[in-house]
């Protein structure tokens, strides 16, 4: 039974991969086209008369729509349809297709507010534009990671308060014991869409809660306190702060790219310059080349993020087994893969494998041992027979 779970999700990860490279092709082919052809800058001198700004957002909301027109395919099979074959989603295609205008939605305001930003930018201070627009960048950032956590969630789920006493409190306990006190535990209905589990502590301060997905409700009560201890850690950690500041890096290290890749644009494709809106597919296929350059390095730095929170979750709870029940659980439900290929896992995983973090954990049993041996003989290692 475990080798065909592990058979079917090596399969399902294998198309999920094909599907996203194709995306990424087709992607790029498009901005290609879309360039070589002027599309771009047909609609911009279309509009000669109108202000930079409503030519940036006619640009990118044409471009945008005719995108999202193309994959839509393959987005159809890569969110739902192949999800539903393999069992993870449980909702219709109706309810699907409403979740992702509401998140398109969502992507498509702050895409045309970051890219007015950038454009403003470019007009006012052509030289430092990419300075200017990452610190800004870096400030929405931290808006939305402090405050739209708490707005967005309920768009997608409904929130009840958690009716389980017993496991509320222990949950707040472990919270407060840690030092990353919270108002409450809610549960999100995840059960509506999907099998998946998972948890959460959304929000800082007094607006500090836990979520738990209602599919984790299943599990036992010490494998949800591993999970919740995981993300408690993060709290303790400081990893939101340290993700911004990360995050913020490599806008800085893209838009630096795309400052001095822009002017090349400008001959190449025959702009008015680098602030001209016809430029708008340039710097998309730029940004969008530096961020798949630079994924490995981002995805390294968050396993060792999740590494550490793993860690944190063990030294907290003392209790291996928990958190590897959990880990097994959640390869189950979320269809995991379990071993991917090292070259597979180093570019795309932003968290270790799971049969990585199992065996760490059982590592940390075995350490745990030694010292509890050594210990009981007074600091000195038992000797050799």
């Amino acid at each position: 039974m475990h080798m065909a779970v592990a058979a079917g999700a090596a399969r399902y990860h294998r198309v999920q991969l094909v599907l996203g490279a194709l995306s990424l092709v087709v992607g790029a082919a498009y901005l290609g086209v879309v360039l070589w052809s002027g599309v771009a800058t047909s609609l911009t001198r279309g509009l000669a008369d109108r202000p930079w700004w409503i030519q940036v957002a006619l640009v990118a909301s044409v471009l945008g729509i005719a995108y999202r027109v193309l994959v839509a395919p393959i987005a159809w099979v890569r969110g739902w349809w192949l999800p539903r074959r393999y069992g993870l989603l449980r909702y219709s295609l109706g309810a699907w297709l409403k979740d992702q205008a509401k998140a398109a939605a969502l992507s498509a305001v702050f895409a045309l507010g970051g890219l007015e930003l950038i454009y403003l930018c470019l007009h006012v201070a052509p030289q430092w534009w990419w300075l200017i627009a990452a610190a800004v960048f870096l400030l929405v950032y931290v808006v939305l990671a402090v405050v739209l956590p708490v707005w967005i969630v309920p768009l997608f789920y409904r929130l009840t308060p958690l009716a389980d006493d017993g496991l509320r409190s222990r949950l707040l306990t472990l919270a407060a014991r840690i030092g990353v006190p919270a108002v409450g535990v809610w549960v999100a209905d995840q059960s509506r869409k999907s099998r998946t589990a998972n948890a959460a502590v959304l929000g800082l301060g007094r607006t500090r809660r836990i979520l738990l997905f209602d599919t984790l409700l299943a599990f036992e009560p010490r494998e949800i306190e591993a999970v919740l201890a995981h993300e408690l850690g993060h709290h303790v950690h400081h990893d939101m702060w340290r993700g911004l500041g990360a995050q913020g890096a490599f806008t800085l290290a893209a838009f630096a790219t795309a400052h001095i890749v822009l002017a090349s644009g400008v001959v190449w494709w025959h702009l008015g310059g680098i602030a001209d809106p016809a430029g708008v597919p340039w710097l998309a296929l730029v940004l969008g080349a530096v961020g798949l350059i630079t994924l490995p390095v981002a995805n390294g730095y968050s396993r060792w993020i999740e590494r550490r929170a793993d860690d944190f979750a063990l030294r907290v709870t003392h209790d291996v087994d928990g958190f590897v029940g959990a880990m097994e659980r959640l390869a189950t439900l979320n269809l995991a893969e379990r071993r991917p290929h090292w070259l597979k896992e180093l570019v795309l995983y932003s968290h270790p494998a799971i049969d990585r973090r199992i065996a760490r954990a059982r590592t940390h049993l075995a350490l745990d041992a030694v010292t509890a041996v050594t210990n009981d003989r007074g600091g000195r290692p038992r000797a050799e027979s």
